[in-house]
């Protein structure tokens, strides 16, 4: 099955393995000792990179806390800057989120996964009358990127299920999430880390330059996240005040919690189903003024339970 997987990967018209094998990529790979280990090392090495493997083995053993997130990417960034890796790929446990670390060693960010991979798609494949989806937490950049190549953006409900369904019905071309979920519906409607590193690299190669100059022609834009434990006052009251004071600011989605777009950024308030939580996500053009409207929406918030003041 994995031959098959990593064959089927090769096969796709999206990915060119003779131009991808040209550039030697080397490659550090950090797959928390988990499934990965079977998969991507081999995938890799069949695209003629040079592979240094952290962590490849099955065993289970995390060798460290497994969501691939920059916190937990210390090593594999360190590790890509003293091999002078050209990049390290993390995948999470049961491979269906790719996040990458680029050549200087620094986060490449889990949302420009997905923005990448739309990218090579709509370009290579030409976007015109194509849709693609991603879920409402996912970066404008997918948006921008659909526009730029002709293509509609259609949002949904968080959840990959959500995403896949919607992708079904609307016959879109590429897909996923933000937190490094690609969904590519010439290989299935599942969200695959694998199918996501042969994009990537093709995408790479084709271009030429490194994965920091291939971000650096994207559309740039940076997301905060926070939360507010609430006492004295519901999720669904906190989401409702919400909407209501902010509705003329920006174009208001309640299909999932709600979700504000203003010109230059965006807010999505989303309850906890298992306790008195508000999620925060906040994305702007720099990380400075993505904080600051997570900051200002937390400060809102506390400023509507009755134990304020």
């Amino acid at each position: 099955w994995i031959a098959r997987h990593i064959g089927l990967v090769l096969d796709l018209p999206l990915v060119k393995p003779d131009v991808i094998r040209k550039r030697r990529f080397r490659v550090v790979v950090d797959c928390v000792n988990a499934a990965g280990g079977a998969i991507v090392p081999a995938l890799l090495r069949e695209l003629g990179c040079d592979v240094v493997e952290m962590a490849c083995d099955v065993s289970g053993v995390f060798s460290h806390t497994p969501e691939p997130i920059p916190e937990n990417l210390t090593g594999l960034a360190a590790r890509v800057r003293s091999d002078h890796a050209d990049l390290g790929i993390a995948v999470d446990p049961d491979v269906d989120r790719l996040v990458l670390i680029n050549e200087k060693g620094e986060p490449y960010g889990e949302e420009y996964t997905i923005a990448t991979v739309v990218d090579h798609v709509l370009k290579t494949q030409g976007g015109k009358g194509q849709t693609v989806v991603a879920n409402l937490s996912t970066t404008r950049a997918v948006d921008d990127i659909a526009r730029r190549h002709g293509a509609t953006p259609v949002r949904t409900p968080v959840g990959e299920i959500n995403v896949a369904s919607a992708m079904k019905r609307l016959g879109a071309v590429v897909g996923g999430e933000g937190s490094g979920g690609v969904i590519l519906p010439a290989l299935h409607y599942g969200r695959d880390a694998i199918a996501g590193i042969g994009l990537i690299l093709q995408t790479l190669a084709e271009r030429g330059g490194t994965l920091s100059q291939l971000k650096a022609s994207l559309p740039q834009y940076c997301i905060a996240k926070g939360k507010m434990e609430l006492a004295g006052i519901a999720p669904e009251e906190v989401l409702e005040t919400m909407k209501k004071r902010h509705a003329a600011e920006g174009i208001v989605n309640t299909d999932d919690g709600v979700k504000i777009d203003f010109p230059d950024a965006w807010v999505h308030f989303r309850k906890s189903n298992t306790e008195p939580i508000v999620r925060i996500i906040g994305e702007s053009a720099t990380m400075e003024s993505a904080q600051a409207l997570v900051t200002r929406f937390q400060d809102e918030i506390r400023t509507l339970m009755p134990a304020h003041g």
